[in-house]
């Protein structure tokens, strides 16, 4: 920290955001072990995710600001400076895998199991079958796969209507997801945009400020210079006023 202070106040303050959700991280990845309820582990993720989006942006202007500042720095500053943008993109990375992998463990736990009938719709078959002549129970058993075969059927249609639901709401979510990335590299790029104007704005200030001081110093200087005219001529005035008086007196 004390070495990116050296270089840049902005660079030091920005190590210190990153460093802070990196032990947030860390920390969120520890207490989720230990959480055994699917909902509260979902909300945990959705915490850490947002908690990886700010940090992924923090990097983002880390190395704006690093390239912004190339040309002021040596290249030993440059090279380390570059080493600390890899450490924490190398980190991040860390962090972003062990969120799929909970996530994909979540998602496996969230599989619905489906039983098959119970032994007492078993039974009653039985009981109604025994009932039954042979012509019967071929009729019955065809009309039974009939309705098999239409169930089968319904459930295929609607198999394939949720395969197409799910491809148009898939490419609905890429467009909107690659929309919203866009707005965010947009939002990062006019953050960064006030950040310099403001840092302008303030040199401004300070130059505007040191040429009223000059300004000041000046005016200062040139009525010190009056001044002194002033009392020369007086005193040339007065000199020559009694020089003229005494050359007077004599020739009296």
């Amino acid at each position: 920290m004390s070495s990116l202070s050296a270089v840049s106040e902005e660079l030091a303050e920005i190590d210190g955001q990153i460093s802070d959700i990196f032990r947030a991280l860390s920390n969120g990845f520890q207490k989720l072990e230990k959480i055994k309820d699917s909902n509260r582990q979902s909300r945990q993720l959705e915490e850490l995710t947002e908690k990886m989006r700010e940090c992924k942006r923090l990097i983002k202007e880390f190395d704006r600001e690093v390239k912004d500042l190339d040309y002021k720095n040596d290249p030993d500053t440059n090279k380390m400076l570059t080493e600390k943008k890899q450490s924490m993109i190398k980190e991040l990375n860390s962090y972003v895998a062990l969120k799929k992998r909970y996530a994909s463990n979540l998602e496996n736990k969230r599989v619905d199991l489906f039983e098959g009938p119970g032994e007492g719709f078993a039974e009653d078959n039985v009981m109604l079958a025994s009932n039954m002549s042979n012509q019967q129970l071929v009729d019955h058993g065809n009309n039974m796969m009939d309705e098999t075969d239409q169930a089968i059927n319904r459930a295929q249609k609607v198999v394939h209507d949720t395969i197409d639901v799910g491809t148009e709401t898939a490419a609905a979510l890429k467009a909107q997801t690659e929309q919203m990335s866009r707005i965010v590299n947009e939002l990062d790029s006019i953050h960064f945009s006030i950040k310099k104007a403001s840092q302008l704005v303030k040199e401004i200030g300070r130059q505007v400020a040191t040429d009223r001081c000059i300004m000041a110093l000046l005016f200062l200087i040139v009525v010190g210079v009056i001044a002194i005219i002033i009392v020369k001529v007086r005193t040339f005035y007065f000199s020559y006023s009694y020089t003229v008086s005494d050359q007077r007196k004599l020739k009296t």
